[in-house]
């Protein structure tokens, strides 16, 4: 396909307002603005007379004014009367200048649409839009696009009807898809009496985008906006496709690669790590733990993300796989996004491996932002020398000035909170030794943790470059958690309960929201709930109950040290922002509060649910809510609510979450520099994407040409974050 001209020129001269606005929207190409597809559409085809509207019609009409006069009771507000031969209407306009009181005057005859209102009053329009009257009526519908400030709907429909005309002349349009593979919900049938069946043809891609920027008014509104025009279809089958075939080339390419051969040894110290677990793997475990072995004997670069739901035990089986590197006289790095996470995976995997890596003379390095200067060189000191077998730290495991000697395995946990330039760093620290300066550059095998279900129709699409292993069966002892859904206005009936698990000899969790946009607000609210339940829980004469606070902000040292007391049971309260998400692991914590539960997403309640019901103890997470000035929860945080009070199962919850906020959640920052499916749905489209996903391999195969042609019409040179 011939390169795209721009359309947004940028030599010699500085861009125009509209110009930068439609940069910002990434309209940079003709097939970028031709793919920019309406919002909705206005229906100016034709003329409606007043007497045969109703009330909540929006219509287009021609009348003439005959009155127009600024009223200031109860504001400031032109009110103009128009007449157009069958009835009257009153325009109502609240802000106005000059040029349109001009425009409207008495005697004028316009065009005018808007909705039409009925009252005692008679009919009467808010802001309509108008013009002159006269001039022939389009054929089609308006487009309404989505857009941004300084940029006017009359600008975007000539620069996307430029783009359309400038891509189909330079042969953008060109067909990519096989003839005989085209997608069943694009196809046209006939009367049946055809050679073939009834089968017309399909709707082209060139046919679908002009129809769909304009659509004649004789199509079903309702196809159009639910998307299930066989034009819609197409756009969306394309898009399933460039997203497939980007993936599939991305996997072939890191076939190419080579990485480190890791082989079982018998007695080594896979076998050694068996042995000393306090606990018996679960089945799941066994068998991922079996697919990870297979994927680290081959020389390809493993590229696995294994997915299990709070508590299923992931971070013994990243240690099984990170055995089986060390044991071959390789290095070894896991890197979690806090120091909280990162701690928590240090302390097991040092309980687990340091007896077992002494006697071979290795050691597990920490390596944060937040070390001291002296601690940080020694511990670069032994990842370089490879006395550090395995590495656990922040992002400061990717920083520059560390230097591994032989790393063969990178784990990354919770990887959507990483981005994709962070994950391609770790993949580059592998070095590759001096002495074989000819042989081919190897990679570490990656290997992706996430706590985070991923619902099949994501693993079919946004991970299909991955291969995916599932821990679906939870470690026996672990007890079921209650979830409770509690008004703001039983705060004291909450606090009363807490009282009740503390004399128990519980331990309570007390988790505020904290929103970046205004951090220090919610910091106040922590810090107030922490005052409130160390005065509550502390009446004059009672045994002192500690009462611990623990955010973001706070220095590592001062979270670390509130950790240690809540995790010791010296504290039995603690209050905290969403820092202690994932990787916190108490037994004894039989009790999670969440104030302003409403403000949560799904996936993050669930996570935070899981910090519960780790010990013996009977557990319960209370979701607190607050209505607000409206005095009523949105749809969508109803919906979330309900969700968490209905089931506890993580795969559940993902898939209810995908249907609530959609991909984002789950993706994090894996779709750096692409955009999100902007057409297709994944809980709709099912069908096309296992239509795409048969298709892709084929095409990469046997047309691959077109299928270079379909990747570059659909993402340009977004696709490079499938590398990470």
């Amino acid at each position: 396909m011939p390169a795209a001209k721009p359309t947004v020129k940028t030599e010699n001269k500085p861009l125009s307002a509209p110009q930068k606005a439609l940069r910002k929207l990434g309209l940079d190409r003709d097939i970028d603005l031709a793919l920019h597809l309406p919002l909705r559409y206005e229906d100016e085809t034709r003329i409606v007379r007043l007497a045969d509207t109703r009330e909540g019609d929006t219509v287009q009409i021609e009348a003439t004014v005959v009155s127009c006069e600024i009223a200031y009771k109860p504001r400031r507000q032109l009110l103009v009367e128009v007449d157009d031969g069958s009835d009257t209407c009153t325009l109502r306009f609240f802000s106005f200048y000059p040029s349109q009181q001009k425009a409207l005057a008495v005697g004028n005859r316009l065009r005018l649409r808007g909705e039409v209102k009925g009252g005692f009053m008679g009919r009467t329009m808010m802001h309509p839009s108008f013009h002159a009257a006269g001039g022939e009526l389009p054929q089609a519908l308006t487009p309404v696009y989505p857009t941004s400030a300084g940029l006017p709907q009359v600008y975007l429909r000539k620069a996307v009807h430029g783009g359309l005309v400038h891509a189909a002349r330079h042969g953008a349009f060109a067909e990519t898809i096989p003839p005989e593979s085209m997608p069943p919900s694009t196809l046209r049938y006939g009367t049946g009496r055809e050679p073939n069946g009834g089968r017309v043809d399909a709707w082209g891609l060139a046919q679908s985008l002009h129809f769909l920027h304009h659509p004649t008014p004789d199509v079903s509104l309702a196809q159009l906006e639910d998307r299930t025009h066989p034009a819609w279809q197409r756009l969306k089958a394309e898009e399933l496709l460039a997203q497939q075939l980007s993936q599939l080339q991305s996997k072939r390419a890191r076939d190419l690669l080579r990485a480190p051969a890791l082989t079982l040894r018998p007695g080594g110290l896979h076998e050694q790590l068996l042995g000393v677990l306090p606990f018996a793997l679960t089945g799941a475990q066994r068998r991922v733990g079996e697919e990870l072995a297979q994927d680290l004997m081959r020389q390809v670069p493993m590229h696995r993300l294994l997915q299990g739901d709070v508590g299923s035990g992931k971070t013994v089986v990243a240690a099984l796989a990170a055995a089986v590197a060390m044991d071959g006289g390789w290095q070894c790095a896991l890197m979690a996004p806090t120091e909280i996470l990162a701690e928590q995976h240090f302390r097991k995997l040092i309980g687990w491996l340091e007896p077992l890596l002494s006697p071979l003379g290795k050691r597990v390095a920490w390596l944060t932002g937040s070390q001291k200067k002296k601690e940080r060189t020694e511990m670069l000191g032994l990842i370089a020398s490879g006395e550090a077998a395995l590495v656990v730290g922040t992002h400061a495991v990717i920083q520059e000035q560390v230097k591994f000697k032989n790393l063969a395995l990178a784990i990354i946990d919770e990887q959507h909170r990483f981005g994709v330039a962070q994950r391609l760093a770790l993949r580059e620290k592998m070095q590759t030794p001096e002495s074989s300066a000819a042989a081919v550059q190897q990679e570490p095998h990656m290997l992706m943790m996430s706590a985070t279900p991923i619902p099949r129709t994501l693993a079919m699409s946004y991970y299909a470059d991955l291969d995916v292993s599932t821990l679906d069966e939870l470690p026996p002892g672990r007890t079921p958690i209650v979830t409770r859904l509690v008004s703001e206005s039983r705060r004291d009936e909450l606090i009363e309960r807490i009282r009740h698990q503390i004399d128990q000899g519980r331990q309570v969790y007390w988790v505020c929201p904290l929103i970046e946009e205004s951090e220090a607000i919610d910091l106040t609210n922590a810090t107030e709930t922490h005052a409130l339940l160390t005065e509550a829980l502390n009446p004059p004469g009672s045994t002192p109950v500690l009462v611990g606070l623990l955010h973001s902000r706070m220095p590592t040292a001062d979270k670390k040290a509130e950790m240690a007391k809540f995790e010791s049971g010296q504290m039995a309260v603690l209050v905290s922002t969403t820092v202690i998400e994932v990787g916190v692991d108490v037994p004894n914590a039989s009790l999670m509060v969440i104030e302003h539960a409403e403000r949560f997403g799904l996936s993050q309640l669930h996570q935070l649910r899981g910090r519960v019901g780790r010990g013996a103890a009977a557990s319960a997470c209370v979701l607190m809510y607050a209505t607000g000035d409206s005095g009523r929860l949105s749809e969508t945080a109803r919906e979330r609510l309900k969700a968490m009070v209905e089931t506890t199962d993580g795969f559940e919850i993902a898939r209810r979450d995908l249907e609530i906020r959609g991909p984002g959640e789950f993706l994090g920052a894996r779709q750096s520099g692409a955009a999100l499916l902007r057409f297709a749905d994944l809980a709709e489209d099912v069908e096309l994407l296992e239509w795409a996903r048969e298709l892709a391999p084929k095409m990469l195969d046997q047309y691959p040409r077109q299928a270079e042609q379909h990747v570059a019409r659909w993402l340009g040179g977004k696709s490079d974050f499938l590398k990470a």
